[in-house]
């Protein structure tokens, strides 16, 4: 099959537009319309001067199925993924049953063939992601597992930490932790500050990351091996990592795309949909955060992508679960950053970096390359509402609003999905 894309831009070169012809899944063509080959295409798509660059990858998102399908799908994950622009997808062990045994792993490795995105599950680093006996790391890494990590959960016992670091440096395999104290968070339902003290809520203080940051780091100085801390959102948090870089160990890692817009203050309505792990800080902390992006410090975006059902969100504040959809909507996060933050290198941040750390191969748009491609208009408007939502679940502050930056479409291999 032969399909032309027309009249497409790369971001760092806007003023030259250029046609992609892809052929059984790969790029056989890139070039001016002028110099096309005389050729009849299976279909033509005229993009208008929207931009192209390598497919999307998001290293972390949540998926219901198995288990938890009334809060998303595997069909309605990749389709959310598609929507948002993300051909490449990391998948947090914490389904039922847990990540934990190579089935586990082929069940979303084979799900997800032909739907436009490859999920890459995240094989859980202790049984049943519960802190205390390992998993067999070196079976679950030979049958496809790309990374570890117990999810939404810390790996808060420094023994385990420690032993896992020194199984995964075996076979050079990357450990991926949301690094806080669990006691210290204990019934916290916000950041520890101002705006909680005045919401009477319980509050999360910055020490119960920065803490486990500090603690994770020494172990990783001990044992060896490497490190992606995700989902980092204090300022001190930025300046460990920072340290840690310049000493030369081998550490990396992300935040979440709402982090770097939002803050405490947005949760004084008690809206449930802010209600996120880690929780929104201060506005400190998000210039930090932002700073972090630019001086390199900070390696990736991610959506943080964490489905709940209506039941689990239509509750009073302190009773509601955590967590936000956020797949779809990062883009238009992104270009609400760009005054701040060039978006040519924001784009690095869930392309070509996500791709270094795990070890994906790196994505060039020239002939005779597989065809793995993001197509977006950061001046376009939509609507997030009701109709235009593919996730299972509605939990998202966003809902409802009018938004800058759209995704037009992706392709995967032969797989090709214009909106």
């Amino acid at each position: 099959m032969k399909i032309r894309l027309r009249d497409l831009r790369l971001i760092d070169k806007p003023n030259d537009f250029f046609d992609l012809l892809i052929e059984d899944g790969y790029i056989r063509y890139k070039g001016p319309s002028s110099k096309f080959p005389k050729l009849n295409c299976d279909r033509t798509y005229d993009l208008k001067g929207n931009f192209v660059s390598a497919g999307w990858v998001d290293m972390r998102a949540l998926c219901g199925e198995p288990g938890y399908e009334h809060k998303e799908t595997i069909a309605s994950l990749t389709e959310t993924a598609k929507k948002g622009g993300f051909t490449h997808v990391c998948v947090m062990p914490n389904t039922k049953p847990v990540i934990n045994q190579k089935s586990d792993l082929q069940y979303f490795i084979k799900k997800s063939q032909d739907t436009g995105v490859i999920l890459h599950p995240l094989a859980a680093a202790t049984i049943d992601t519960k802190g205390e006996d390992l998993s067999e790391m070196l079976d679950l890494h030979a049958h496809g597992a790309i990374a570890f990590s117990d999810g939404l959960h810390p790996v808060h016992n420094a023994d385990r930490l420690l032993k896992i670091l020194q199984y995964l440096s075996k076979f050079d395999g990357l450990l991926i932790n949301h690094s806080h104290d669990p006691l210290l968070n204990l019934f916290g339902m916000m950041h520890e500050g101002e705006i909680s003290t005045r919401l009477g809520l319980k509050g999360m203080p910055s020490l119960a990351e920065e803490v486990a940051i500090m603690r994770d780091l020494e172990l990783l100085r001990y044992a060896g091996g490497k490190m992606h801390f995700t989902c980092i959102s204090t300022a001190r948090s930025v300046s460990l990592i920072k340290e840690a870089k310049k000493e030369g160990l081998n550490v990396t890692c992300d935040v979440a795309a709402y982090h770097l817009l939002l803050t405490d203050h947005d949760l004084m309505s008690f809206d449930t949909n802010y209600k996120v792990n880690p929780p929104l800080r201060t506005e400190s902390d998000v210039k930090a955060l932002i700073k972090g992006l630019k001086d390199g410090v900070i390696d990736a975006i991610v959506s943080n992508h964490q489905p709940v059902n209506v039941e689990g969100k239509d509750l009073e504040f302190d009773l509601a679960d955590f967590g936000m959809i956020n797949l779809q909507t990062v883009f238009s996060q992104l270009v609400a950053l760009e005054k701040q933050v060039s978006l040519e290198l924001l784009l690095k941040k869930i392309s070509e970096e996500p791709r270094k750390i795990l070890g994906l191969p790196i994505v060039n748009l020239l002939e005779g390359e597989m065809a793995d491609l993001t197509i977006f208009d950061p001046t376009a408007i939509w609507r997030y509402d009701q109709n235009s939502n593919t996730s299972v679940s509605e939990n998202s502050p966003f809902l409802g609003q009018e938004l800058k930056g759209k995704v037009t479409g992706t392709v995967l291999g032969t797989k090709i999905n214009i909106n």
